[in-house]
């Protein structure tokens, strides 16, 4: 009598084939809630991330001397005081040494009103505070 597998094989052939077989049964258990889950209806739905708008409104002004050319002026239109900062990008033809200018920290009290100066035409001026959507304006020409 000739066997085609050595008698020492078969205890390691029947661990690999548990093992095998142990894996394919154990997908099959997780697949079947998953599929079931996607037909009850449940879907996964997107976050609603927005930030609501900050509540400032923004008007231009034509400023004089050491205030002008232009002057933004942001009035609070909120029942609260609102801490806010921004950056000016500069025109390319407003100034070549810099490209970009801070705006420091400064709190709007409600129903008040907060002038940046010195910008020109074609600055984007991009005001931040927490919990609020940056407000984003350009100097009209």
């Amino acid at each position: 009598m000739s066997r085609s597998i050595p008698a020492r094989a078969c205890p390691a052939l029947a661990g690999a084939t548990a093992i095998a077989l142990g894996c394919v049964l154990s997908l099959a258990i997780v697949h079947a809630p998953a599929s079931r889950a996607g037909e009850s209806g449940a879907a996964l739905r997107p976050l609603n991330d927005s930030l609501p708008a900050l509540p400032l409104t923004a008007t231009f002004e034509k400023e004089d001397g050491d205030n002008g050319p232009y002057g933004l002026t942001l009035r609070n239109t909120s029942g609260d005081s609102i801490k806010a900062s921004g950056i000016v990008l500069l025109s390319p033809g407003s100034n070549p040494n810099s490209k970009t200018r801070d705006i420091p920290e400064h709190v709007v009290s409600r129903a008040e009103t907060w002038t940046i100066f010195g910008l020109s035409v074609g600055d984007r001026v991009t005001i931040e505070a927490g919990g609020f959507a940056p407000l984003v304006v350009t100097v009209p020409g």
